[in-house]
């Protein structure tokens, strides 16, 4: 099974522009997600797809390969289906390029568990973890409800699902990575958003209301993206941290 990681990394952030080459420990933060992605095994190649020269030259000094992608990319998924388009691949992990602090162990998760959904006949895969109690009420903490067989029914911004009872049901947060068979991937890339997609502003909900099935794999992986000035702050805090104490 060829699988190969594509992190996607745009120079025009809205709200953090140029996010990509921001400076954390001393180096960029594209440099710091590379490393990470590139330590996960069973990787066939590590591949940056971006719109901007200066990423791809800080890229391709991590270690990564690096494929100029359209500036008319509307999102993340659209610049990982540009490359996979044109790559040997059977399956497609789609990384964030805003997560400095992504654990490697989450990475191989993703991969092992697309390889397992796979094999039952589902083809997008992504990861969840349990949901702190102070994240209930914040939007940007997104939140996944799993069917029986463990694969998506719901992402919202909301706390879902609502706690009548509580204690029945641990809520869950959602991580953004997604796996892909380079098929699925192809296919999502073309078909148009839904309704609840807007609604919500989670493009994963495009699979889902074209009915797709995403498994979902729940481990204690802790991230820190990076959207905002203080996300940044707190992670230049944290990998600086880290730093001192050797880790």
């Amino acid at each position: 099974m060829r699988t190969v990681a594509v992190i996607p990394a745009r120079l025009a952030s809205v709200r953090l522009p140029g996010k990509p080459l921001a400076l954390l420990a001393g180096r960029p933060m594209i440099a710091h997600v590379v490393e990470r992605v590139r330590r996960a095994r069973g990787l066939a190649r590590v591949i940056v797809a971006t719109d901007a020269e200066r990423i791809a030259s800080v890229a391709a000094q991590a270690g990564a390969e690096a494929v100029l992608t359209s500036p008319e990319c509307a999102s993340g998924t659209d610049r990982v289906a540009e490359v996979a388009r044109g790559i040997d691949a059977d399956l497609v992990l789609n990384i964030q390029g805003d997560e400095p602090l992504l654990p490697t162990d989450a990475v191989e998760a993703l991969r092992e568990s697309l390889e397992e959904a796979r094999a039952r006949g589902v083809e997008l895969a992504t990861l969840a973890r349990p949901l702190d109690p102070e994240e209930a009420d914040l939007p940007q903490v997104v939140k996944v409800v799993r069917a029986e067989d463990g694969t998506a029914l719901y992402f919202s911004r909301s706390l879902v699902p609502y706690p009548r009872q509580p204690g029945a049901l641990e809520p869950l947060a959602h991580l953004g990575l997604y796996g892909y068979t380079r098929e699925a991937l192809l296919r999502l890339s073309a078909l148009p958003p839904t309704a609840l997609e807007r609604a919500e502003r989670l493009e994963q909900l495009r699979a889902l209301g074209h009915g797709m099935r995403m498994a979902v794999t729940v481990g204690p992986w802790r991230t820190q993206a990076v959207d905002t000035p203080e996300d940044l702050a707190r992670a230049r805090a944290l990998l600086e941290n880290a730093s001192a104490v050797g880790a």
